[in-house]
């Protein structure tokens, strides 16, 4: 640590919550400031046949980049697209069939105000999100989002703190408002997801993960309970599924066998008929694998047994497989 830097504790943390109460402060001042032009934003853009493309320099262009994202996750084709390259070829990304959204606390930003007038000539639909009311980039645009503040968050009152915080919530506000109209639902999200935690709980089904064929543990009634004890160690779930075809008679578990040692049952003398527990618990195969985990967990069985919907065994599903899927 520098020697020369005081840290002050208490005054670190009275510096935070001003912030924090500055930024709340200023995001009311901005919800005061919504009108008819973010309904027609959102119209505008549910109509459009392209994509958002949105733009802005500095501060604001990472703020477009996370609000491109958003819309772009949440059901709304969107692109980032910067104002400075855009004036050396990727202006091209832009089609008459895109809505543009422009980014700049000032509305004066000079890599911003260099392209507008070329989408203005494409015909696209502009939309500023700006706390310059009468900057040159509101008056080019169609529609304006107010995000002036009369405070930043930064003791100087210069870094861009609290007006990025209001770009980002107008951003935010718009993606909400979209993906509401859309009908935009919790498996849509999924599949704009599927790497991510939501999406594994949402579009991972039991037959994605369960066991089949030679790797099912599964014996015949009339086996003998010594082969049947050689099918459960061999398959290593725990268990063995006792079938008569395809039709699921019962369970034999490591717990099972506890208890019929624990009896004194001869099992040399036994078949997997005469052991087998009934009405073990099953899931259909077309179940969520978080559906089957939540099942497991209320009985507090780590396996599962699968049929398909007419009750046919077909798999069987463990925890290690739910947690080797990240499901759980």
């Amino acid at each position: 640590m520098n020697p020369t830097l005081q840290i002050d504790d208490e005054r670190m943390l009275t510096l935070a919550a001003q912030v924090l109460e500055i930024e709340s402060t200023q995001l009311l001042g901005v919800k005061a400031h919504l009108g008819p032009s973010f309904a027609q934003a959102v119209r505008r853009i549910l109509e459009m046949s392209g994509r958002v493309v949105v733009t802005g320099m500095g501060k604001s262009g990472h703020v477009g980049r996370k609000i491109a994202a958003t819309l772009a996750s949440t059901g709304t084709p969107s692109m980032f697209v910067h104002p400075g390259e855009a004036s050396h070829g990727d202006l091209g990304m832009i089609t008459t069939a895109d809505v543009v959204i422009a980014l700049s606390n000032s509305g004066e930003s000079e890599e911003l105000n260099v392209i507008v007038p070329v989408i203005k000539r494409l015909g696209v639909t502009l939309i500023a999100i700006t706390g310059g009311a009468t900057s040159s980039l509101a008056r080019h645009a169609d529609l304006v989002l107010d995000s002036s503040v009369t405070q930043e968050a930064c003791p100087l009152n210069l870094a861009p703190t609290a007006s990025t915080t209001a770009q980002m919530a107008l951003g935010d506000a718009l993606a909400v408002a979209l993906l509401d109209a859309r009908g935009f639902r919790k498996d849509d999200f999924a599949r704009s997801h599927p790497g991510g935690s939501l999406g594994r709980r949402l579009l991972v089904h039991v037959s994605d993960l369960m066991r089949s064929g030679d790797k099912l543990p599964i014996v015949a009634p009339d086996t003998p309970a010594i082969a049947m004890l050689r099918e459960m160690s061999a398959k290593g779930l725990g268990f063995v599924a006792v079938a008569s075809g395809d039709e699921l008679v019962g369970i034999f578990t490591d717990g099972d066998l506890r208890r019929e040692i624990e009896k004194g049952t001869d099992l040399l003398n036994r078949c997997a008929g005469d052991v087998l527990r009934r009405g073990p618990k099953t899931v259909t195969q077309d179940a969520l694998a978080v559906e089957a985990a939540t099942m497991m967990e209320q009985h507090r069985i780590s396996s599962v047994l699968v049929v398909d919907a007419a009750g046919r065994l077909v798999g069987a599903l463990s925890t290690n497989d739910l947690m080797r899927a990240k499901v759980i």
